[in-house]
């Protein structure tokens, strides 16, 4: 299963870098054009639109939800650090795109009525997300801060169940939001600096003692990361 859907998000991905290969076999013949016209002139040599980054991430999670027909129950969910890899395209200076990969696990732990249950199972969650994003270009050539929004696909494999006897999380979508900042060290290289929010409360199936019980995990985590951009 993991297998899969890791197939699915490399798929993702082939597709938006086909899409935009495409776009630039289209504009070379233009720009080609203008270095002609002005064969006299200096050249400056323009920024590639394709930039990558490499993150560690800290998933902090919200730590709310609930079991259908159980009054007072509450979950909540293990923190975790993962790595996290960034594939942005940039249309002008000032408009980008970026698909954000990466994998994680959470803890299912019951609390408030259920907390007599402790750990109810583990997921592992894959949630590929495209944001667009707008680039500031006012705040000098190394400072360059972002703010993002987009879209959320949560799917989750290698779901084990530990006090309960079986567990079922749906995947899900969900929105993005996104603010952070590069600080270029020279053309190519850079520090970043990254916050995420995801609205994430995927629905689950639960069995305990022999009942079929539904609910609702409220995870909602922030994205907290911090690592190295690559402009090419």
């Amino acid at each position: 299963m993991a297998r899969k859907l890791m197939g699915v998000t490399l798929g993702v991905t082939a597709a938006v870098v086909l899409m935009v290969v495409g776009q630039q076999a289209v504009a070379a013949e233009p720009a080609q054009a203008a270095s002609v016209a002005q064969a006299g002139a200096p050249v400056t040599e323009a920024p590639s639109p394709w930039q990558i980054r490499l993150r560690g991430l800290g998933v902090i999670t919200e730590d709310s939800g609930y079991v259908n027909a159980v009054p007072g129950s509450d979950l909540s969910y293990s923190n975790t650090v993962t790595p996290e890899l960034d594939i942005s395209y940039f249309f002008t200076d000032n408009i980008a795109a970026e698909l954000i990969l990466g994998t994680t696990y959470a803890n299912i732990v019951g609390q408030g009525t259920i907390g007599g249950l402790g750990e109810i199972g583990k997921v592992w969650l894959l949630p590929p997300t495209l944001t667009l994003q707008y680039h500031f270009t006012d705040f000098g050539a190394p400072f360059k801060p972002y703010v993002g929004a987009g879209v959320n696909y949560t799917m989750f494999y290698n779901q084990d169940a530990g006090s309960a006897d079986a567990i079922d999380v749906k995947d899900t979508f969900g929105a993005a939001l996104q603010v952070g900042f590069d600080y270029m060290l020279d053309q190519h290289w850079g520090l970043n600096f990254d916050v995420k929010k995801l609205f994430l409360e995927p629905e689950f199936d639960v069995a305990v003692g022999g009942a079929n019980l539904t609910g609702k995990a409220e995870l909602n985590p922030w994205l907290i990361g911090t690592g190295f951009t690559y402009r090419f």
